[in-house]
This record gives structure tokens, sequence and C-alpha cells, in this order.
């Protein structure tokens, strides 16, 4: 009771932290009860714990002894097994060099007890409170579906594709999808793609510019339309024209210039956006593929897939799921550091 007491006269302070390919996020909610009296997002570009960091974080929890720290655990050895039977799990994974936590006595979801240590030494300056797995994310955000159908869900964020497949309530198989090697494997391509460019500038884009169709050149082109040179007064005045000429062509090249490499940022995007995603479709589809031949998992036909997503993302991976894998699809957004507070305020009360 004389806990309880002291605890009314603070606030609550709960820190969340989501470590992402080249970036952290870290979203802060501040709570009197059960209501948020404050909040806050911040992102850092590094994926360790420097001063700024350290000092924002601070900076929410002088005022309480009440702050509790969460973050999302990353790392690839992380997985799930469709038991709670400690025997049954040899079947599936060899737990010994694991942390192996049971999800209301039906499934299991496991990390790597060494990943785990490195991670808390990583953040030992702040100091982890709890470590959430992203299957206990997805299965929170659907819960409401999971309980009841019989479907493929999937979690995207930066770094993994955590996928579970369900029949009402009753985990069939999972397992987590690393994107970091995508990525890896993309920024090798576009560093090897810069050097072999480097010396020379390609303007031949696929759907980019014909430089025929180009307004700049039309216009230097219509100069002519001023008249004849030879009609004009005197060489001053071809000097003069000739400095115009001059002048226009150098204003025209900046914003041709300009012009294709916004076009040419846009492309890249759009391409990368593609790759990503089809990328992701394939991971996807050999993991179902993988639950359906490997005959430890109680095989069901799916036909649905919800997806959790963390980007708005495009399309593409949708349609792909829909025509390539005949997959009915569902996308809700996901705000991560946002899910990762509710589960840490589950903890706590």
């Amino acid at each position: 009771m004389l806990g309880k007491f002291f605890e009314s006269l603070y606030h609550k302070v709960f820190i969340n932290i989501v470590v992402g390919h080249a970036k952290t996020t870290i979203y802060i909610e501040e709570c009197k009860k059960d209501t948020v009296i404050h909040n806050e997002t911040k992102i850092f570009d590094i994926t360790h714990v420097d001063a700024k960091m350290d000092e924002f974080i601070k900076s929410h929890i002088k005022d309480t002894p009440y702050f509790y720290t969460s973050i999302l655990d990353y790392n690839e050895t992380q997985g799930v097994i469709p038991t709670c039977n400690k025997t049954d799990m040899l079947k599936y994974k060899n737990t010994q060099p694991l942390k192996v936590r049971c999800f209301k006595d039906r499934w299991a979801y496991y990390t790597s007890k060494t990943e785990l240590y490195t991670l808390t030494k990583k953040y030992e300056q702040i100091g982890i409170d709890f470590v959430f797995s992203p299957f206990t994310i997805l299965t929170h955000f659907f819960q409401d579906k999971i309980d009841s159908t019989l479907a493929l869900f999937a979690l995207i964020d930066e770094n993994t594709i955590s996928l579970a497949v369900f029949d009402n309530s009753m985990l069939l198989y999972g397992e987590s999808l690393d994107l970091q090697n995508i990525y890896e494997h993309e920024d090798i391509l576009i560093e090897d793609e810069e050097e072999e460019n480097s010396d020379d500038i390609d303007l031949d884009l696929d759907g980019g510019i014909n430089l025929e169709d180009v307004d700049a050149f039309d216009e230097i082109e219509g100069l002519d339309d001023f008249g004849n040179i030879e009609d004009l007064d005197s060489i001053d005045e071809i000097e003069d024209f000739d400095e115009l000429v001059s002048d226009e062509e150098i204003v025209e090249d900046d914003h041709l210039q300009e012009s294709i490499e916004e076009i040419q940022e846009i492309k890249e995007e759009n391409i990368g956006s593609l790759n990503n995603d089809y990328n992701k479709f394939i991971l996807i589809q050999e993991s179902l593929s993988r639950f359906y031949k490997d005959s430890r998992y109680e095989s069901k036909f799916v036909e649905h897939i919800y997806i959790a997503n963390t980007s708005s993302g495009s399309n593409d991976l949708k349609r792909y799921l829909e025509e390539e894998m005949f997959l009915t699809v569902y996308m809700r957004h996901l705000d991560l550091p946002l899910e990762l507070c509710e589960l840490a305020k589950a903890e706590v009360k």
C-alpha cells in the first residue's frame, strides 16, 4: 500500500527504443495514472547511445523515480516455436543457447542469450527494463484476427519480417526473416554503379529525358526568331547579343542539370522501392513454402495474409502477393514505438 501511495505522487515515464537500419527512434510517453500528459518522438541518425541521446532521455526522467525503458529485439537469432512443452521444443530448435519465454502456455518465442546480453550491455548507460519480441508486437496488434482466423501474419520493419501462421489463436509456424542482407547487398551494388559511372554522365535514362523535347533547348534554338544577325545595327550590339546568348545558355544549362538530377533521384527511389518490395515478396514466398514442406509443422493452406507495415511504402508488395500467390492481402500501418509503449504499460500495471 505504501508503495502505491508513493507511486501516485509521481508520473510514470515510458522510454521506447526502436533501432532501424541506420537510425534510432525514441518515443517517450509520460503518464499520470492512466492519462498521457506528454509524449515526444525524436530520431537520431545513429544506432548506438551517444551523449545527445543520453541527455534527451535523462531530461524526461529527472523528476520521477518511476521510469521504464523498452527496446525491440532486433537480433537475427530470434523466432518462435509452436509449443511450450520443453521436450517438444527440441524437435524444432536447440534451446540450450536460447532465452525462451512462453506466450499464454500456447507457444514460445526465443532469442539468443549471447545477443540479449550484448544488447543490454550496449544500452547499459540508459538501462533496459523490457526487451520485446516482434512476435509479441505482432500478436498484440492483430489480436482480433489471430483469435478467429486461419491466416499468415507479418510484421515488416526496417530490420526484419516477422512471420507467423495462426489458426484460431494456435501458432502453427513462425520465422524471422532478415532484411539487413538485402540492404547491404543493394548498398554494394549502388557503390559499384557509382564507381563505374564516375567518369561520365549517362543522360539516356529509361523513361527519362529526351533532349530533343527539353524546353530549354527549344528556347535557345528560338533565339533565331530575334532576326538575322546581319541586320543588327553595330558591332557593339552583336557583342551584347553574344553575351545575352551566353548568359541564357548558362541559366538554362543549370536548370536542365537540376531537372536531370531530380528525375534521377525520383527514378532511383522508385526502383529502390520496387526492388525492396520484390525482395520482401520472395522472402515471404520462400518462408510459406518451408511451412508447407516441413513435416514438423501442421500445414494448412493459407489464403489470407495480414501485414503490419511500419512505413507507408508502396502497393507493389500487396500486388505481388495477390498476383503471384493468390493471397487476399490486408495491410495496416503500425506505429512501432507506440505499440512498444502499449506493451510496456501492460507489463507495469
